[in-house]
C-alpha cells in the first residue's frame, strides 16, 4: 500500500507552465494601493503575497487585514510576518471605514492575523469595524474571514452579533497534515466555529476554504469536505497551495484544472454545498461576493 505523502518528505514539484498570472497595473490598482497607504491600512493581498493581487486591485477590490501585520502563529504555509505584535490600534476601524468610503466600495472583505496575545483575540476590533462600516453605509456587504480566536467562543459571538453578511473561517488542510501545516490550530475547533455560526437565528452565510497540493489524497480531501458541509457550511473555496519561499512547506503536487472541476462537482452535486469555488488560483476572498451571487442563484435565492 502506498502511504500518503508528507510535505516534510517531499521534493518540491515543478510548477506547470499553465499556472501563470499576468501583470496588470491599472489606474484602479494604483488607486487601491494609494488608499491603503493614505489610511495606514494593511491588505492580506500584499502581506501574504496573493497571486491575484493585481487582478483584484485592478478591479478596485482588496481584502483588508486588521489588527496589524504580525501574526502570533507560525503556520508553515503562510507568508504573513510571524512574531510578537504591537498593541492594537483602536483607531483602525475608523480609518478602514474612511478608506472604504474613499474607494467607493459597496462590498468589503475583512480578515486579520492571529492575535493570541489578546484576551479576546481582537474580536472587538472586528465588531467595531463592522459597526462603523454600517454607520457610513447601511447597505454595505461585509464578509469577515476570522481566525479561531484560540477557542474563545465569546469572541466569536461578539463578531457574529455585529452582523456580518458572510462568516468565513478556513479549515485549510486535511486532518493528517494539521500538525505540520498549522500546528497551533485544531480542526475540531474550526469546525465548531462554522457550526456555531450556522445554527444562529438569522445566520450569516457560512463559508470555509481549503488548500490542495500538500500531499493529501483525494479521499482525504473528500473526507474533509464532508466534515465541513456537515456543520452547515454553505460555500467552500478550494485552491492550489503555492509555497511562498524555500523556508515554507514545498508543493508536493499541482492539481490539474480538471481535478478542480471534479471537486466542484462532487461538492455541489454529491455533498450538498450551495457553492464550491475551485481552481488553481482560488483563494478565500477571491471574487468573494461573486461566490455569494452564484450560491444564491444556484439555490434560488437570487433577486
Amino acid at each position: 500500500m502506498t502511504l500518503p505523502l508528507s510535505p516534510l518528505a517531499a521534493r518540491p514539484a515543478p510548477k506547470p507552465a499553465w499556472l501563470k498570472t499576468r501583470a496588470t497595473f491599472s489606474p484602479d490598482y494604483i488607486k487601491v494601493k494609494g488608499a491603503l497607504r493614505h489610511n495606514l491600512l494593511h491588505s492580506v493581498c500584499e502581506e501574504a503575497n496573493c497571486p491575484n493581487i493585481r487582478e483584484c486591485f485592478s478591479h478596485g477590490t482588496a481584502t483588508f487585514m486588521i489588527l496589524g501585520n504580525i501574526c502570533t502563529r507560525g503556520c508553515r504555509f503562510c507568508d504573513v510576518i510571524k512574531g510578537k505584535p504591537l498593541s492594537y490600534d483602536t483607531d483602525e476601524p475608523r480609518r478602514l471605514a474612511e478608506g472604504v468610503a474613499q474607494m467607493g466600495l459597496r462590498q468589503v472583505v475583512i480578515t486579520s492575523v492571529n492575535r493570541d496575545d489578546l484576551p479576546d483575540g481582537g474580536s472587538w476590533v472586528y465588531a467595531e469595524t463592522i459597526r462603523l462600516l454600517r454607520e457610513r453605509d447601511p447597505q454595505v456587504k461585509i464578509e469577515v474571514l476570522i481566525p479561531d480566536f484560540d477557542g474563545n467562543f465569546e469572541a466569536l459571538e461578539r463578531v457574529l452579533d455585529a452582523g456580518p453578511d458572510v462568516l468565513n473561517h478556513n479549515t485549510e488542510t486535511v486532518p493528517r497534515l494539521y500538525s505540520i501545516v498549522r500546528p497551533r490550530a485544531e480542526l475540531a475547533r474550526s469546525l465548531e466555529i462554522l457550526r456555531r455560526a450556522a445554527i444562529r437565528p438569522n445566520p450569516p452565510i457560512v463559508k470555509s476554504g481549503i488548500m490542495v497540493g500538500l500531499g493529501e489524497t483525494t479521499e482525504e480531501v473528500h473526507g474533509l469536505m464532508r466534515q465541513i458541509v456537515a456543520v452547515g457550511c454553505q460555500i467552500l473555496t478550494i485552491g492550489q497551495y503555492l509555497s511562498p519561499s524555500a523556508d515554507h512547506l514545498p508543493v508536493v503536487r499541482y492539481y490539474e484544472p480538471s481535478e478542480y472541476v471534479e471537486l466542484k462537482r462532487v461538492g455541489e452535486e454529491e455533498m450538498g454545498f450551495a457553492h464550491v469555488e475551485a481552481g488553481p488560483l482560488v483563494r478565500s476572498s477571491y471574487h468573494a461576493f461573486d461566490q455569494v451571487q452564484k450560491m444564491e442563484a444556484r439555490v434560488g435565492l437570487g433577486h
